[in-house]
């Protein structure tokens, strides 16, 4: 720990990396690629096939990585759009009407994408966690960078989690990205506390920890995940406190809680 943490008022809690740890399903791409090909199929578009269709879907999202390591430096960046992701990064060269057929259908898209793209599963020690805070009266909010929030929304459902939490922020829905402060300043209007009196943790240092630190959190905290030190380049700013998992974060939430009492 490089400084003091207060009790916070809210715990605010990235999706991936720390609320779930993910990995990449084998075959999304062409999984995909076939559905969207049924579909352009089922609508006259006949000009593209299931290959042409999984090389551009594939040439998408690395340019969508790209997009986002550069989105990581400027203060405020804004979201990617549904459309634009569809329209710009993957059928920007197909024939128009199928072009304008996936804009059209983009937010469902994105979402399947999310849902064939990775598996999730929850952290060790994160109902714990929340369990605890909720017992001391902390609220819990997720506050995620997400091309398809509904994906996340849908896992909280199923799992339970989202009983435990006060507000899910995600920011395809806010139409801003971290590190933009305005994604943790979101979640502390909407419960009612400063930034200086919540806590944010994230997994990683050019969104997380930077988007604490622009926001002025009260407890800027790093949760290491498979990611975290595969940085896009070197974040000057550094977390308050690093923790392994979500035992970790319940272990200095109590040690904080019980160094103030």
């Amino acid at each position: 720990m490089t400084a003091p943490l207060r009790r916070p008022r809210a715990l605010l809690l990235d999706f991936g990396g720390v609320l779930v740890e993910t990995s990449k399903r084998d075959g999304w791409q062409a999984a995909l690629a076939e559905e969207v090909h049924a579909a352009l199929l089922g609508a006259g578009c006949r000009d593209l096939d299931a290959a042409a269709i999984e090389t551009d879907i594939r040439a998408g999202a690395a340019a969508d990585k790209c997009w986002k390591d550069a989105m990581s430096r400027p203060f405020a960046p804004a979201e990617m759009t549904h459309a634009r992701f569809w329209g710009d990064f993957v059928a920007a060269d197909w024939p128009v009407p199928a072009r304008q057929l996936v804009v059209a259908h983009a937010a469902p898209l994105c979402k399947r994408m999310g849902e064939l793209r990775q598996d999730r599963r929850t952290r060790p020690g994160i109902p714990e966690l929340l369990d605890a805070a909720a017992g001391s009266g902390i609220p819990c909010a997720i506050v995620s960078n997400a091309l398809s929030g509904a994906v996340h929304r849908d896992y909280t459902a199923s799992t339970g989690l989202a009983g435990k939490l006060a507000l899910e922020v995600y920011s395809d829905e806010a139409g801003v990205r971290k590190p933009n402060p305005e994604m943790i300043w979101i979640a502390t209007r909407a419960l009612g506390v400063e930034p200086s009196d919540a806590w944010y943790v994230g997994d990683n240092f050019d969104r997380d920890v930077l988007c604490g630190h622009r926001a002025g959190v009260g407890g800027n905290v790093l949760m290491v995940a498979k990611g975290t030190h595969d940085v896009p380049y070197e974040v000057r700013c550094r977390p308050d406190a690093v923790v392994d998992d979500g035992h970790g974060l319940l272990d200095l939430l109590k040690a904080t809680i019980e160094g103030e009492g």
